[in-house]
C-alpha cells in the first residue's frame, strides 16, 4: 500500500533547551543495556514499533542485527517498571558532534501511564552526557498521535518537514495476531 507520511525532524542545540518532565509517581529504572544482543533489540523494537509501522529492521538478520549494536557510537537504554521493560531509546553518535534519538517508545501497556516525557527527559539528558553538540530526532505521521506533542514539551524545536510517498504493507506488523487489540 502506498501512502504519502509527513515527517518531522526536531533538534535541540543546548542543553539548556530541555524542558524535564514533572516527576511520575512510579519510578522507572532506565538502564543501559551494555552487551550487544540481537533478540533483546530486537524484542523492543517489534513490541514498541508495531503498532507504529515499524517494520523495516524485521527482515534484518541475527548478523546485522549485531553489526548494527556493536558499535561504540551506539546505545540502548531500557526503561523498567517493577522488573518488566516498558520502553527504551537507542542513541547513535554521529558526525560533527550529532546525537540522533534513534528509536523511542514504551511497550503498549505502558502507553498512557505518564512514563513517556520521563523517558525522554532520560534519553536527551544521555544524549548530552555523550557530548552532543546537537541531539535531534524525527517522528511521522504514523506515530504514536502524542508522539510530536512530547518531543516538543522537552524543548525540542522542527528543523524541516517533508512529505513522501511510502510502500508499507497493508497492515501494520504485529508482535503476534491480536496483539495490538486493546
Amino acid at each position: 500500500m502506498q501512502r504519502i507520511v509527513t515527517t518531522t525532524h526536531l533538534e535541540m542545540t543546548g542543553r539548556s533547551q530541555l524542558r524535564p518532565a514533572r516527576r511520575s509517581n512510579i519510578p522507572l529504572q532506565i538502564v543501559r543495556a551494555e552487551i550487544p544482543c540481537p533478540e533483546f533489540n530486537r524484542f523492543l523494537y517489534t513490541a514498541v514499533g508495531a503498532r507504529w509501522w515499524w517494520y523495516s529492521r524485521l527482515s534484518w538478520d541475527y548478523a546485522r542485527w549485531l553489526a548494527y549494536l556493536d558499535r561504540s557510537d551506539l546505545e540502548t537504554w531500557v526503561a523498567y517498571d517493577s522488573g518488566s521493560p516498558a520502553g527504551y531509546f537507542e542513541l547513535e553518535r554521529q558526525s560533527h558532534g550529532d546525537v540522533e534519538i534513534a528509536y523511542f517508545g514504551l511497550l503498549p501497556t505502558f502507553v498512557g501511564r505518564g512514563f513517556g516525557g520521563g523517558l525522554l527527559t532520560a534519553a536527551v539528558n544521555r544524549a548530552w552526557d555523550m557530548g552532543a553538540r546537537r541531539v535531534w530526532v524525527h517522528t511521522c505521521d504514523l506515530d504514536h498521535p502524542m508522539a510530536l506533542r512530547n518531543y516538543e514539551a522537552r524543548g525540542f524545536a522542527i528543523f524541516h518537514v517533508e512529505e513522501k510517498c511510502e510502500d508499507l504493507p497493508d497492515e501494520p506488523p504485529e508482535v503476534w495476531p491480536n496483539a495490538n487489540v486493546r
